[in-house]
C-alpha cells in the first residue's frame, strides 16, 4: 500500500490507535481520525498535522449514520482500522445493562455500522478493514463476559465481513493482542485489584508493527487472524 493511502482509524487517542496513527501519518499516508465529539477532534488534529477528523460517538451508533450525514466523508478508504475499544469487568451476577449494551455498542455494533458505511469505498479500493480483537475475543474468563461476548461477536463480525468481502477484493484481518501497556490496560488492572507494571505487557508499538505488516503485505495474501503475546 505505497504513497497516500487513506486510512480511517477509530482510537487514535491513546494506545494501540495513537501508535498505528503515528506511524501512517510519518510515512506521508492520509489519515482521518475517528473522535467521540468536536472537542476530542481537535485535539487529534493538533496531534496529527494535515489529519482530517471524523466526529460520531461510538457509545451511540444509531446516531452514527445521522452524524456522518452532516460531515464530509472521504471520497477514497484504503483501510479501515477498527481499534477504539472500552472494558468494564464484573460478574454475570453484578453487570448492569447498561454495561451490556455500553460494552456491545463500542466494541461491536459501531464497528457494523462504520464498515456498513465505508464499504462502498473500500470496494471501490479494494482496501482492508481491520479489527483490533483481543485475547478475551477467542476465550471468556470469569469477570470478563460483557467484554469477552463484545470481542467474540467482533470475531464473528470479521469471518462474516471476510466471506461477503472477499469476491469484492477487500480484505479483512482480525489482530488479538494480549495484554497491551495502554490506558486500558491500566483501568483493568484497577478493577481487579492489582498492581500495574507496564514493563511487563505488550509495547504498543510492537502491536502497531503487526497491523502494519498485515496492511502492507502483497495482495496476493491475506493476514486473517493474528494473535500477538507478550514476548517476556
Amino acid at each position: 500500500m505505497a504513497g497516500m493511502a487513506t486510512h480511517v482509524i477509530t482510537g487514535a487517542g491513546s494506545g494501540i490507535g495513537a501508535a498505528v496513527a503515528r506511524r501512517l501519518h510519518a510515512r506521508g499516508d492520509d489519515i482521518v481520525l475517528h473522535a467521540r465529539d468536536a472537542g476530542r477532534a481537535k485535539e487529534l488534529a493538533a496531534g496529527f498535522p494535515g489529519a482530517r477528523t471524523l466526529v460520531g460517538d461510538l457509545a451511540d451508533p444509531d446516531r452514527l449514520s445521522w452524524a456522518f450525514s452532516h460531515q464530509t466523508l472521504p471520497d477514497r478508504v484504503d483501510s479501515l482500522l477498527h481499534i477504539a475499544g472500552v472494558v468494564d469487568l464484573g460478574e454475570v451476577g453484578d453487570l448492569t445493562t447498561k454495561s451490556w449494551h455500553h460494552q456491545l455498542n463500542v466494541n461491536l455494533i459501531a464497528p457494523a455500522e462504520l464498515t456498513r458505511h465505508f464499504l462502498p469505498q473500500l470496494r471501490a479500493a479494494r482496501g482492508h478493514v481491520i479489527f483490533v480483537n483481543s485475547g478475551a475475543g477467542l476465550s471468556a474468563h470469569a469477570g470478563w463476559s460483557a467484554y469477552a461476548a463484545s470481542k467474540h461477536g467482533l470475531k464473528a463480525l470479521a469471518d462474516s465481513l471476510r466471506q461477503e468481502e472477499h469476491a469484492a477484493g477487500v480484505r479483512v484481518t482480525t489482530v488479538y493482542p494480549g495484554r497491551t501497556a495502554t490506558p486500558m490496560q491500566t483501568k483493568v488492572h484497577q478493577q481487579e485489584g492489582k498492581d500495574y507494571d507496564p514493563a511487563k505487557w505488550i509495547d504498543p508499538e510492537s502491536v502497531a508493527t503487526t497491523i502494519l505488516m498485515a496492511l502492507d503485505l502483497p495482495r496476493d495474501a491475506e493476514v486473517n487472524d493474528l494473535t500477538v503475546r507478550p514476548g517476556r
